[in-house]
């Protein structure tokens, strides 16, 4: 069976495919449940959109994917490593999860080095991810004199000193003027022409569809769409709602 018949029949591409998969996906904080029982289905390779309005649960679903907290029901897989047991997949996985945090006093390089030497990861990753987000000429830099979008290319860089497989960036282009969001779209498409899978979350649909193969949208905790970006808009059906000035001219 080809990926393809295997979509036609079940709606997402076959486990063997996805780099994450999760099934019942649930966290809640005492009575509130936060995120509820959200299958996910992303697709290894692809630049995959996680949308949703702010408080959607887009962070706390991303978090239980880090490990950084756990499920409160559900299972998943990631990387082909169980949910349940982080070590098994994080070494395969670069994250910039909302503000990147760095020593304001050290230089961008400084930076790396401290989180390279924290996280057991070679010093000789760092040049090339500082070149890869377009900091070498900057790297030498105390960290406070970076613009909003060098902090978070920083961020980027720090997130791909592990070759990871799997990227997973929080709401990478806040706050960025409308030249850095088109830098960052290119950046991300980069790492998915090289075999990277990327989960990239916002608030905006307009913007996820810039760059972004694959969708998954999520609202009050619940998924309500995924599949690929075509799709979606193939189902879209626009309307023309016109209505008069006055109501004396409706006829």
């Amino acid at each position: 069976m080809t990926m393809t018949q295997a979509m036609r029949r079940t709606g997402e591409p076959p486990s063997s495919s996805l780099a994450v998969s999760t099934a019942g996906l649930t966290k809640r904080f005492g009575d509130r449940t936060v995120v509820d029982r959200v299958d996910l289905a992303i697709p290894t390779g692809s630049v995959c959109g996680f949308v949703g309005p702010n408080g959607a649960g887009k962070t706390t679903t991303i978090r239980m994917l880090l490990g950084l907290i756990r499920p409160t029901a559900g299972s998943g897989s990631i990387l082909g490593g169980s949910l349940t047991h982080p070590a098994s997949y994080l070494h395969k996985v670069g994250a910039l999860i909302e503000s990147p945090a760095f020593y304001p006093t050290l230089s961008g390089r400084d930076n790396l080095k401290a989180l390279a030497r924290l996280g057991q990861v070679s010093r000789s990753a760092i040049e090339p991810a500082l070149a890869r987000v377009g900091l070498s000429d900057r790297a030498g830099d105390k960290y406070r004199s970076y613009s909003l979008g060098m902090k978070q290319r920083l961020g980027i860089a720090a997130a791909l000193l592990p070759n990871p497989e799997l990227l997973i960036l929080d709401e990478p282009t806040n706050g960025l003027d409308p030249a850095g969001i088109v830098e960052m779209r290119g950046l991300i498409r980069s790492f998915a022409n090289d075999g990277i899978t990327v989960l990239v979350s916002s608030h905006l649909i307009s913007e996820i569809e810039q760059v972004c193969d694959h969708i998954v949208m999520i609202r009050g905790g619940r998924l309500v769409h995924q599949g690929p970006v075509a799709e979606l808009h193939a189902g879209q059906r626009p309307d023309i709602v016109v209505a008069p000035e006055h109501a004396t001219d409706l006829e």
